[in-house]
């Protein structure tokens, strides 16, 4: 990931690195210097060195310019400290912490050729419909449709409801962030999408932007459970356990789901075999949960993420973001937990009514 782009002899100085170890230096986009994974691990200190030849003013012959940047990097929480000196003239020193790299700005990267593909034109159409709020009323209207086709009228509307309340956790989030949102979206027999104009800097962001949909999901079942007690509106309680159902699923972590999302950033962030071995260990005894409590589905899709989250883990050094630091682990793991328990719990709960079409969720967890 960059960690850092400051000017230097009117041209751009970038140091990219990453939890390995490595780093590489760029002036003007040609490496000048780096550091190989062994031969800087600990991640704590580091000397870039180089040369410049340029003409002096009112010179023909050149003049040699010997840079250099040093300083010492933290990555668990972030802190990077650095000096950039010219001829031992300092030019430049400073520090930056994780709130630095939270509000950069992410520049658009190098765009690649145009090749055909049929995904990437409906990708494209998506792009050019989605700027007219117009769109936004059209997919309502076909989600009510479908949901309508399927179920009924005032189910539909509850499930929509539901959707626009878990995307809004998603804008909520970004917006607390500062970033640009462009709304939220109903795709027919697919769900919602929020979405934002700009990029993410860090795991963090990452995290809360993810979760925060299926933990307003969760508050809304909550919410539905309670009123249940009190009026005892059978749809109340349809309501609470089809929500927790549709957040549960998009709690399972699995690409491009928001647990998936979750999982990934924890185990992209963990920079040692024992922390590998502690994901490893509490998917394990999620799988056995699963299989006590005869939520087959569920286990098995635990499964499958896990495996996935590994192969994850094993490429975590070529993310352009920030990582976790240990409390942000912890907090993260904790979070996610409680959200799949709270949502699981609600099924459960309410699937012990005997009701054929409440305990419907929970059928279909055990299938």
């Amino acid at each position: 990931m960059q960690l850092l782009e400051i000017e230097c002899l009117g041209k751009t100085l970038r140091l990219e690195g990453s939890m390995a170890g490595w780093q590489q230096l760029f002036w003007d986009d040609q490496c000048v210097s780096q550091i190989s994974a062994n031969a800087n691990a600990d991640g704590e200190s580091f000397l870039h060195q180089f040369t410049l030849r340029t003409e002096g003013e009112g010179q023909t012959e050149q003049v040699e310019l010997h840079v250099e940047l040093s300083g010492s990097l933290q990555w668990q929480p972030f802190d990077l400290q650095f000096k950039l000196l010219v001829n031992n003239e300092l030019l430049h020193e400073n520090s930056l912490n994780e709130k630095d790299i939270e509000q950069r700005q992410v520049m658009p990267g190098e765009k690649q050729p145009m090749k055909f593909s049929f995904v990437g034109m409906a990708g494209l159409g998506l792009k050019l419909l989605k700027s007219a709020k117009v769109i936004k009323v059209l997919f309502a209207a076909g989600s009510l449709a479908a949901y309508s086709w399927l179920f009924s009228i005032e189910f539909a509307i509850a499930l929509i409801l539901c959707l626009v309340f878990h995307e809004y956790g998603h804008i909520k989030a970004m917006k607390y962030f500062g970033l640009k949102t462009k709304g939220i979206y109903l795709i027919p027999f697919v769900g919602g999408l929020a979405l934002s104009d700009d990029k993410i800097n860090t795991r963090w962001q990452d995290i809360v932007i993810s979760i925060m949909g299926p933990f307003f999901g969760l508050i809304l079942s909550l919410a539905c459970l309670v009123g249940y007690w009190l009026t005892d509106i059978e749809i109340l309680a349809g309501l609470a356990v089809f929500n927790a159902l549709l957040n549960l699923f998009n709690m399972l972590p699995v690409l491009p789901l928001d647990g998936g999302h979750v999982l990934k950033s924890i185990a992209f962030s963990i920079n040692s075999k024992v922390g590998l071995v502690a994901c490893v260990l509490g998917a394990v005894l999620g799988v056995y949960i699963s299989y006590h409590f005869g939520l087959a589905l569920l286990g098995f899709l635990l499964a499958i993420g896990s495996i996935e989250i590994f192969f994850e883990y094993k490429r975590r050094h070529l993310s352009d973001l920030l990582p976790l630091n240990r409390y942000a682990q912890i907090v993260s793991a904790l979070w996610y937990v409680l959200t799949v328990g709270g949502l699981s719990a609600i099924i459960w709960f309410v699937g012990q009514t005997g009701n054929g079409a409440l305990s419907l969720p929970l059928k279909i967890l055990a299938s």
